[in-house]
């Protein structure tokens, strides 16, 4: 029997890292404090009745283009670098891939994220993720950012569960996902979606809905922000915001991925019986 595969699939901004990542280096680079910054994408949302993921790219190239600051990738990689990470991530991965292997079940991570695809990619951690989902950007001639190449909001996110499961990574390959298929390469009840709240709703309610596990994060002390979530239905649980080794949360996951391990094994029980089962049917007819 083929080893379960279980897709974790992360938000970044606030559940693996304390704060929307620009705030770390991108807008300090820019002499401007985290509230004049997003002040000025939330202009810019009300002066064109813009989508707000596409104001605040906005904002990064024209804040960029008047500091004089080229926002290349390679500019945006190194924003990436000093990003703070919560407790226990940098080794979360390894541990719990080591966890996977013990129990015969292959671990796969995944960044469903609305903030920017190539800050992540300058992380320490981004090595971990089979794909990385988040706003990016065209780059001209010169190699500097010219247009959104791809924004998600809170809504488009979910779109990004669908590939996952049908095993459709290439974003640019919508016809293979549009394609009717029972088939999933990645059952939804093999999914595991953590994030830390409001914006993270469609696709924690998509995901508990389809028989999978979503888990709300908060930082120390300031669980009041989610609870609501879990009294609304719309996820099966809150954990503060560690990943350190035998954390709530990384005890929380083992035993779900646990759970996922055993509820395949049953499937393919019942589908090896009832495979015989029509086969002898099959043979009394014929016979």
């Amino acid at each position: 029997m083929p080893k379960t595969t279980v897709a974790i699939l992360y938000d970044f901004d606030k559940t693996l890292c304390t704060t929307d990542m620009q705030e770390y280096d991108f807008i300090k680079n820019l002499g401007l404090t985290p509230s004049e910054f997003w002040g000025h994408a939330k202009q810019l949302t009300e002066k064109h009745e813009m989508d707000k993921i596409l104001a605040y790219m906005l904002a990064m190239v024209l804040e960029s283009k008047e500091k004089n600051i080229p926002l290349t990738k390679e500019y945006l990689h190194e924003c990436g670098k000093n990003v703070v990470l919560y407790r226990g991530v940098s080794s979360w991965f390894d541990r719990i891939n080591e966890y996977g292997n013990s129990i015969g079940v292959n671990i796969e991570h995944y960044i469903i994220s609305s903030g920017i695809t190539e800050i992540i990619e300058g992380t320490p951690i981004a090595k971990y993720f089979k794909k990385i989902y988040g706003c990016s950007f065209c780059y001209d001639e010169n190699g500097q950012a010219c247009w959104p190449a791809m924004a998600i909001n809170f809504t488009l996110k979910t779109q990004f569960i669908f590939r996952i499961s049908k095993g459709v990574l290439d974003i640019k390959n919508d016809d293979s996902l549009n394609k009717h298929s029972d088939e999933r390469r990645i059952e939804y009840r093999n999914m595991i979606y953590i994030g830390d709240g409001l914006t993270d709703i469609p696709c924690m309610k998509l995901i508990r809905e389809k028989g999978g596990r979503a888990i709300a994060l908060y930082p120390s002390g300031q669980r009041d922000k989610v609870i609501q979530l879990v009294q609304d239905n719309r996820i099966n649980t809150v954990c503060v915001s560690d990943y350190s080794k035998d954390s709530t949360l990384e005890k929380l996951v083992k035993l779900m991925v646990e759970n996922m391990a055993l509820i395949n094994v049953l499937n393919s029980k019942e589908e090896r019986q009832l495979a015989q089962t029509r086969k002898l049917v099959q043979d009394n007819y014929e016979n």
